[in-house]
């Protein structure tokens, strides 16, 4: 900027344009133009400290923010925004920015001031600002875009080897790994060998945009985490903020130390054959602490002698246990109040039968939870398909009576009444093939007790044995309904009441 203050003080002093212009330093001919237009406006020296050279600037050569040199200026926003659309160039927006002012009647910029006001504004948009980093606070995570490779001994077959790459953002302490893909449970793996790495846990774990950690991307403020990674994150103590899309300064420590790792691990292995991902990983965790103990070189130390001293002090410590991977699946309870995993059917409580839970499945547990509360839970299943684990509490209360039959409880109930009842059950249950077929025959012959009394029906099952060794339920309820036996009690109240007249029935005969 021209420095107008300084002009006007030395021509208070008497210097001449030419000296005035080697002194600034500035053109002889801007010299005489402020000095002219100070004269205009009776601007002169002394001036007031506080009165700037952007503030005279502003006295001297007023400017419309809207209009120069009675020029239509364009809309820079517009512009920015039709820019990032495919196809959409500057030739193209100012042949219609020309258009527009011909419509309007209005002087349009030439092509060249056009760019120059379009770069002016491009170079404000660039603004960048440092955020100062915690120590031990945030951790960010990516795939490193150029993969590594490992060659199949057997076919001789190059195979991509994809790096995962973890990265503290203070000290820019690194951990790299190799995997053969980039699922879901590749990405857990590398969280959790990552974090016993570093030998604790960041407060925030900052990964990309991905689909294994955000299921459903509604907007930066509305995300959906992906269940998994989640209760990952609920497992160590951290909270997942997942970079923007498309932003990669979101994790800037992340994207700048895959170009190092890209250089110095990735390229440095570039001339050597790995045979197994074991293999290279182990190359490759050669290379990584050589790399995190490379001195900085605008700066003392290392990301390794930084990590050390500032950050492991601060990370929280690592769980009692190791993360387990689990998968997540929804099912619906079927209306035997079981779902089928892989095959396998797992029993649920009755009450949510037709609706969907959300299953988590591990190597060696079944988990089942409706409205994120725990429902269920068993061990997993393996072998052939079509196995039940079914728990009794989960049944209706008639299903749990139903399962509750079997002949030997049968069979001691019996005996609880008489020898002869016990022996008719007995035989009941022997007379079919399978035994499950007389459960409901046996059940039936035990209930006539609540109608007719223990002591009648033990002496009807004893005149029914008289008449052949396997009676059935049918013809021992016919000798109670016909009144061919009476109980020990009831045969000697007929005794009392017996007299000589054999057509007088008596009091006992009523009483039945």
């Amino acid at each position: 900027m021209t420095d107008y203050r300084e002009i006007l003080r030395l021509k208070s002093l008497g210097f001449s344009e030419r000296n005035i212009a080697l002194s600034c330093p500035c053109s002889r001919n801007t010299v005489s133009k402020v000095l002219k237009r100070a004269g205009e406006l009776n601007i002169s020296w002394p001036i007031p400290n506080e009165q700037t050279n952007a503030m005279l600037e502003g006295l001297l050569y007023p400017k419309d923010g809207k209009v120069i040199n009675n020029k239509k200026m364009p809309s820079l926003d517009h512009i920015h925004k039709e820019l990032l659309k495919n196809g959409v160039s500057k030739k193209l927006l100012w042949t219609e920015y020309i258009e527009e002012c011909r419509l309007c009647g209005e002087e349009p910029l030439m092509y060249s001031q056009f760019c120059y006001y379009i770069q002016q504004d491009e170079q404000k948009r660039r603004a960048t600002m440092h955020i100062g980093r915690k120590p031990g606070e945030q951790v960010e995570v990516d795939w490193a875009g150029d993969p590594a490779h490992i060659i199949d001994p057997d076919t001789g077959e190059i195979i991509n080897a994809y790096l995962f790459v973890g990265v503290m953002t203070y000290s820019q302490y690194a951990y790299v790994e190799a995997f053969i893909n980039e699922k879901q449970k590749a990405w857990i793996t590398a969280h959790v060998h990552m974090y016993e790495y570093f030998g604790g846990v960041a407060k925030i774990l900052v990964p990309d945009n991905c689909k294994t950690v955000v299921v459903h991307n509604g907007g930066w403020f509305n995300q959906q985490l992906n269940t998994v990674y989640h209760e990952m994150a609920e497992h160590y103590g951290t909270a997942i903020i997942p970079a923007r899309v498309r932003r990669p300064k979101d994790k800037p420590n992340a994207e700048g130390s895959v170009g190092n790792i890209s250089t110095w691990i990735t390229a440095a292995l570039r001339n050597e054959q790995f045979f197994s991902l074991a293999e290279l990983n182990c190359a490759i965790w050669e290379k990584l602490k050589a790399f995190n103990a490379r001195l900085f070189q605008k700066k003392e130390g290392s990301r390794l002698s930084l990590f050390r001293d500032e950050e492991l002090p601060l990370l929280a410590p690592l769980p009692a246990t190791r993360y387990e991977l689990a998968e997540w699946k929804q099912a619906t309870v079927q209306f035997n109040y079981h779902i089928s995993i892989n095959g396998m059917l797992y029993s649920i409580p009755y009450e949510y039968i037709k609706r969907k839970v959300d299953v988590r499945i591990t190597d060696k547990t079944i988990e089942v939870f409706y409205n994120h509360n725990r429902i269920a839970s068993h061990l997993r299943l393996y072998g052939r398909k079509g196995q039940y684990s079914t728990i009794v509490e989960h049944m209706p209360e008639d299903h749990q009576k139903f399962l509750e039959w079997n002949g030997d409880r049968f069979r001691k109930w019996a005996e609880q009444i008489g020898i002869n009842v016990y022996q008719v059950i007995d035989a009941i249950l022997t007379s079919s093939r399978v035994e499950q077929q007389s459960y409901r025959s046996c059940m039936g012959l035990l209930k006539l007790v609540d109608k007719y009394s223990a002591n009648r029906l033990e002496a009807a099952c004893k005149k029914a044995l008289s008449y052949t060794a396997s009676p059935s339920y049918k013809s021992i309820k016919n000798i109670l309904i016909a009144g061919q036996v009476k109980s020990p009690v009831e045969a000697e109240e007929l005794e009392t009441t017996h007299n000589n007249h054999g057509i007088t029935r008596g009091a006992g005969y009523y009483g039945r």
